[in-house]
């Protein structure tokens, strides 16, 4: 059997790394931010609804430029120091994952608002006391937003390599490393990395499905 080649460990761990942060982060953020949505009524939901999927389709090189003019020397949070480092580039996948993650839970929690709506009113729950509520209810199904906010963020290259700067041990990850070692002709990395990647959102998917599937039996 062929060795490893060099380095394929320590970018795969990296992008984990990464990708797993900006995933809790636009969990963090997204989740009770789309419950607030699905729950309130006031003037210009329908507008912000609307510009929160437009954002779904925002370029991914956009985002990567705007993270890096606020992390250059420059910019407003240039003296943090971060630019060039996995924390920029946890920043920019937390920022292209939090309108998926908020668009898809808002979804979900729209629709098992409107099935606890009248039982949660009567109980006296304010809609954002309802909110943690909705969220444990739907948690098997919020599952595949998560799963899908991490999906986003471990495939993304563009704005990974504007704000990481794809340096060797510091900020490779298996994308922006795919990239550059078919660009250099060397494929047997480049298929490696592409083979992991791949299997990583093959399990994604299968557990996706698989806890639908057990929640659909447990409840059915």
């Amino acid at each position: 059997m062929d060795p490893l080649p060099e380095g394929l460990l320590g970018i795969v761990a990296l992008s984990l790394e990464v990708s797993l942060t900006a995933t809790l982060g636009a969990c963090a953020i997204g989740l009770p931010l789309g419950g607030l949505i699905a729950v309130s009524e006031f003037r210009g939901r329908q507008a912000l609804i609307v510009v929160l999927n437009a954002l779904l389709g925002v370029p991914s090189v956009v985002v990567g430029l705007c993270v890096y003019l606020l992390l250059s020397r420059a910019g407003p949070l240039g003296p943090l120091g971060v630019l060039f480092t996995p924390t920029a580039i946890v920043i920019a996948q937390t920022l292209l994952s939090l309108p998926l993650v908020t668009a898809l839970a808002r979804e979900f929690l729209e629709e098992a608002w409107s099935q606890l709506r009248e039982q949660l009113t009567s109980l006296g729950v304010s809609r954002a006391r309802a909110v943690p509520t909705l969220l444990w209810d739907t948690r098997f199904a919020l599952f595949t937003v998560v799963l899908a906010g991490f999906g986003r963020a471990v495939s993304e290259v563009g704005a990974v390599m504007i704000v990481g700067g794809n340096v060797a041990g510091v900020t490779r990850v298996m994308t922006t490393a795919i990239a550059l070692e078919t660009s250099k002709g060397d494929l047997p990395l480049a298929l490696w990395l592409g083979a992991i990647l791949i299997s990583i959102v093959l399990a994604l998917n299968a557990s996706a499905y698989g806890i639908r599937e057990w929640s659909r039996k447990r409840h059915g």
